[in-house]
Parts: structure tokens; sequence; C-alpha cells
């Protein structure tokens, strides 16, 4: 699943996820009016260590572990209408990066696109990594160039694993697919099925067809009978979230990746079910809204960089460095935070404290500055 990852998740997590954006995000990861201690706990944590680890003249640490640069594709299969999955394997067969459910890797293609996807293979297997691309016409063009030119013996630059879309394997959970979005989710089914949880997937679409991995699904339903559940527009009618929701246990965590329609639905009607936790990525980023342009100083080079009404500082800087950190895009996390070292921030992430805003930090993967002002990052 494609995304700019991200965990409201650009792809997937070829379309599918790496999360489009709501105007605003919503006040905890849950969907819930509620502080989220957990959260706030990483936004002070990256506060404090951020500006330790990066400052100038501090010896660099041994990054974590990825992938190797190039993967080899060993194997390319059709899964469903208009979908084609990879697996990816290391070209020297050395084991893999291990991963958890949830997590993406990007792929960086010919033509300089770079892609998320969902990892959906098993992350006990450490000799392949497997994505899922569906074909979108009209898009981007990344999918479509995925499905023109990586073939069996094909290598691709990769960087990765990342997750913004984390599975805590809550005691209940209620897992929610729509179409391509079974790729995160399909690995999450998986771990609640080897760890023993009180488990129920539901993957909607349009046709049998259009879904991916149906002989998987059908598979893993025969081994956890009354735990899968799959459902189409043409047999079963467009599903309802209520309806959806009402298949959760008291008490349980939801994690839903889909399509925007199909996730706004779930989020209006989360507050009205029994469930305790929502958790959901989308397919991509969506456009800014509301923006304006400004300007990007970077304090110690001195470069100058603009940031279009219609793009994120992130997305700049990412221009200009392609290895600057982020992960959800979406104000959450917190990996992508910088300090401010002059100009006002119009924030938009919501996770900020005001003591931390007082201190100049700031998630350039949502926030901006005021039309035509600059804001000077100590970068």
């Amino acid at each position: 699943m494609s995304r700019h990852r991200t965990a409201e998740p650009a792809p997937p997590p070829g379309a599918g996820t790496a999360p489009d954006l709501p105007d605003a995000a919503p006040p905890d990861l849950y969907g819930r009016q509620r502080g989220d201690r957990y959260l706030r706990f990483l936004s002070r944590f990256s506060s404090l260590y951020l500006p330790v680890v990066t400052r100038p003249g501090r010896p660099r640490q041994a990054p974590p572990r990825t992938a190797p640069p190039e993967l080899l594709v060993a194997e390319r299969r059709t899964v469903a209408e208009d979908v084609v999955s990879l697996r990816l394997t290391a070209p020297d067969g050395a084991a893999l990066p291990r991963w958890q459910p949830g997590a993406h890797i990007d792929l960086l293609l010919p033509s300089g696109r770079r892609r998320q996807y969902s990892l959906c293979g098993d992350p006990a297997d450490r000799s392949a990594y497997r994505i899922a691309v569906r074909r979108i016409p009209g898009g981007g063009g990344g999918s479509a160039e995925v499905h023109e030119t990586l073939r069996t013996g094909s290598r691709i630059t990769v960087a990765g694993p990342r997750n913004a879309f984390p599975f805590a394997a809550e005691p209940a959970v209620l897992l929610i697919a729509g179409g391509i979005g079974i790729t995160p989710v399909l690995p999450m089914a998986r771990e609640a099925a080897r760890s023993g949880l009180d488990w129920r997937l539901v993957h909607c679409g349009r046709t049998r067809s259009s879904l991916p991995f149906g002989e998987e699904l059908r598979a893993l339903a025969d081994r956890h009978p009354g735990r899968v559940e799959i459902r189409t527009d043409d047999t079963d009618g467009v599903p309802d979230a209520a309806a959806l929701l009402g298949r959760a246990a008291a008490g349980a965590a939801v994690y839903c990746c889909g399509p925007a329609p199909m996730l706004d639905a779930v989020r209006a009607a989360f507050g009205a079910s029994g469930a305790a936790a929502l958790h959901f990525e989308r397919f991509t980023a969506a456009p800014v809204t509301g923006g304006r342009p400004f300007e990007l100083a970077l304090r110690r080079s001195g470069t100058v960089l603009s940031v279009p009404a219609d793009r994120t500082a992130l997305d700049v800087l990412r221009d200009r460095d392609p290895a600057t950190a982020y992960s959800c895009r979406q104000g959450f996390c917190g990996v992508c935070t910088v300090r401010v070292t002059a100009g006002t921030v119009e924030h938009r992430d919501g996770r900020l404290t005001e003591r931390e805003k007082a201190a100049g930090l700031m998630r350039v993967c949502v926030s901006r500055a005021p039309e035509g002002e600059r804001l000077e990052l100590d970068l």
C-alpha cells in the first residue's frame, strides 16, 4: 500500500497506504477528546532528546539498521485486478532487517519518484519483504511506474523499513481494511492470531476480484473460524461504519486502513461505539489546506528555501536532503521536530505543548508560517 506514509499513513502505507490528512489533527491518536499521556511523553522526550543528539560537534551514532540500499525483485505476482505483489530480497541473499506489522519501505523509482508501500508479508520471514501495489489511473505516476518497469530480476533502491502505523497488540482488536488497505492489516491479523488475542478482521471492497490476497484470507478464515469477514459492495452493499464498529468487542482497539471516505466514516462513528482506541492510516497525504507561501532559512548553512502554498516544509526539506527524518507526516510522532530560532510558527500539529512551542519547537510535516514570512531553523 502506498502512502506518504504515513498513521492516518504517507502509503501505504501503488495506491494503497504511504496517510490524507484532515484539516486539523484529531485531539489524540485514538480520535478521542482526551489527553494521550503516552504521546505527550514521546513529544516531551523528543523535544529534549533530539536537540542533544543533533547538536553540532556531537559524535554521530550508528543509525538503526535498515534494508540494503538496493533490493532484487525475486518474484512478481498479480494478486487482484490491477494489483501486483513484489517479493524483494537482498542481492546476496542476506537476512533483511526486522520489521513489525504496520511498517513500510520507500521505493526510489528510476524516474526519481519516491513512494511508500506497506510490508504485507510475514515479519518472521527475514529472507524477503513483500509489498503490493494497485495501479491508479490518473494518479501521481508511481503505481504505473511500478507496474510497467519492475519485473522479476529488476533491482530497486529502497529506504527503511519504518513504522508510522504500529500494532500495539491490545487484548481485543478489530481490524478494518478497505481494498488495498489490507496490506498493513494482514500482518496485524497474523500477529493477533499468533498472540492469542481476541481479534476480528473485516475486509471491504467493490468486488471479490478487486480484493488482493483473497486466497490467503480464506486460508486464515479456515484456520480461525468466525474471525475473518469479507464484504463486497456488489453483494453486501456499501458498508456502514457504525455497523462495522459494532463488530468490536467492548473496550477493543480498532485498526483501520483504507480510502478516505471509509476512514472519515469510521472516525465519525467511533465516538458512539464501544471501542476504546482508534488507530488509522490513510493512503496518501492530503493536499495542504489553507496554506500560504513562506520561506525557510537554514541557520547553519545559510540556505534559504521557498515553501509553496500547496507543499509542506518537510516536503521542501526532503527535496534538499532526502535523509531528513520523518515518519507519520501528520504531526503525531514528533520525529520531524526541529527548533525554530526566528520567525512566527503557525502550529498545526495539535501535539506540542505551549511550553514546547515557546521553546521554539516545530513539527515541519504539518506546521507552517504566515504568508510571506521566514522561519529560521536550527539546521
